[in-house]
C-alpha cells in the first residue's frame, strides 16, 4: 500500500486560531499515513494506518502534543466553524505554542483494533507509531514532545526509545509508572465495562465507568465548592447536585467513545513503566500538588531517578489531574520557558 498520505481534509488554512489572525502561509494536514511497528505484545511487524494532524508554518520545528486517552489528534482548529481542539487555549497565534513558530503534530491514539492479533497496546508501541510517522513526513527530529497524562507517558517511551529525534521532553500530569492507587481506580472502572458486556449493557457500563472515573480527575475542593447544595427530591428519590454532573459526563463519553478502544487504552496507562534511568533529553515536568491520579511524590521521584536535566513545575489547582486542561493560563508561560529551552 501506498506510503503517501490519504488526506482527510488537508488545506492550506489562513483561518483564525484561538480567536487571533493567522498568517496565509499555515498549513494543515488532517491525514493518515500507513507506517509499521512491531508491538510490545505482538510477535511480528505491524502495518497500520495512524491518523494525524500536522499544522503551522511549513518550515517551522515540529512540536508532538499528545493528551490523555480521550484526546483526539484534534489538539487545535484552524476552521473557526469547527469545535476548538482540546488544547485550543494554548495553540495559535501569539500563543505559547504560536503556529507561526512552530508545527504541531498529534495522532489519534493506536489501539488492538489497528493492529492484527494483538490483544493489548503499551505506551511503547505509540511512541513507536509516532517515530515511524515522523520518520515518514520526513522531519527527522522534533523540537519537543509535549505529553499530559497518557500522553506523558508516550512522551517518555518516546524519549527513551528514540533519544536521537527528541529535542526536550514537557510532561504534564505523568510519570515513568502508574500509582498503585490509580490503577486500581481503573481497574474497578473496567470490571464495571465488561460486567456490562456480559449482561447485554455496555453503553450503559461505560457511561458509569466514565462517571466513577470523573471522580478521580477533578480536585476535593473542586466538588466541595460545587456541589455542597441539599438533594433534590424526583422521580421518587432523592437526586445530589453531583449525580446530574456525573450522568451527563458519562452521556457525552458514550457519544464519542466506544467500549473496546477504552479498555484497550486504560489498560495501557496500567501497564506503562519507563526506567527514568534511560532518558537522557532534558525534560520540564509540571505536576499538581491535588492530581490524585499522579501524585507530585512520583514526579519527584522521576524528576531524581532522569538521566538527563530535569526541573519540577508545581501549580497549586482545586482541578486536579484535569489541571492540565483547566489551568491553561497559568500554564501559559511555563510552556513558553520550556519551548525556549529547547
Amino acid at each position: 500500500m501506498s506510503s503517501q498520505p490519504q488526506p482527510l481534509t488537508p488545506s492550506v488554512s489562513a483561518l483564525a486560531a484561538a480567536g487571533a489572525a493567522m498568517r496565509p502561509d499555515l498549513t494543515t494536514q488532517r491525514c493518515t499515513r500507513r507506517i509499521q511497528i512491531t508491538p510490545k505484545y505482538g510477535s511480528a511487524p505491524c502495518e497500520l494506518d495512524v491518523s494525524y494532524l500536522w499544522c503551522g508554518a511549513p518550515d517551522a520545528p515540529t512540536v508532538i502534543v499528545q493528551g490523555g486517552i480521550s484526546a483526539s489528534r484534534d489538539v487545535v482548529t484552524l476552521d473557526g466553524e469547527a469545535a476548538p481542539g482540546w488544547w485550543q487555549a494554548l495553540v495559535g497565534s501569539g500563543l505559547p505554542l504560536d503556529l507561526q513558530r512552530y508545527r504541531v503534530l498529534s495522532i489519534d491514539w493506536i489501539t488492538p483494533a489497528d493492529l492484527d492479533g494483538v490483544q493489548a497496546i503499551s505506551s511503547e508501541d505509540q511512541a513507536d507509531a509516532l517515530a515511524a510517522l515522523v520518520e515518514a513526513l520526513g522531519i527527522g527530529r522534533v523540537h519537543a514532545f509535549i505529553g499530559s497524562s497518557y500522553g506523558a507517558m508516550a512522551a517518555l517511551a518516546f524519549a527513551a526509545r528514540h533519544p536521537y529525534a527528541l529535542g526536550r521532553l514537557i510532561l504534564l500530569a505523568g510519570a515513568h509508572r502508574p500509582h498503585p492507587l490509580a490503577t486500581a481506580q481503573r481497574s474497578v472502572q473496567r470490571g464495571i465495562v465488561r460486567l456490562g458486556q456480559d449482561c447485554g449493557q455496555p453503553e450503559q457500563a461505560l457511561a458509569l465507568a466514565r462517571q466513577l472515573a470523573m471522580t478521580t480527575y477533578r480536585g476535593s475542593d473542586e466538588f466541595a465548592r460545587r456541589f455542597s447544595a441539599a438533594p433534590e427530591f424526583r422521580d421518587g428519590r432523592f437526586h445530589f447536585p453531583v449525580e446530574d454532573y456525573l450522568e451527563h459526563a458519562g452521556r457525552r463519553f458514550v457519544e464519542r467513545f466506544d467500549v473496546e478502544r477504552f479498555l484497550a487504552l486504560s489498560e495501557s496507562i496500567d501497564l506503562h513503566d519507563v526506567p527514568p534511568e534511560q532518558i537522557a533529553a532534558p525534560a520540564t515536568l509540571i505536576g499538581f500538588p491535588s492530581d490524585r491520579l499522579v501524585p507530585l511524590a512520583d514526579l519527584c521521584e522521576l524528576q531524581r531517578r532522569l538521566l538527563g536535566p530535569a526541573t519540577l513545575e508545581v501549580v497549586e489547582s482545586p482541578y486536579g489531574h484535569d489541571a492540565f486542561l483547566k489551568e491553561t493560563d497559568r500554564l501559559a508561560p511555563l510552556l513558553r520557558d520550556a519551548l525556549a529551552g529547547c
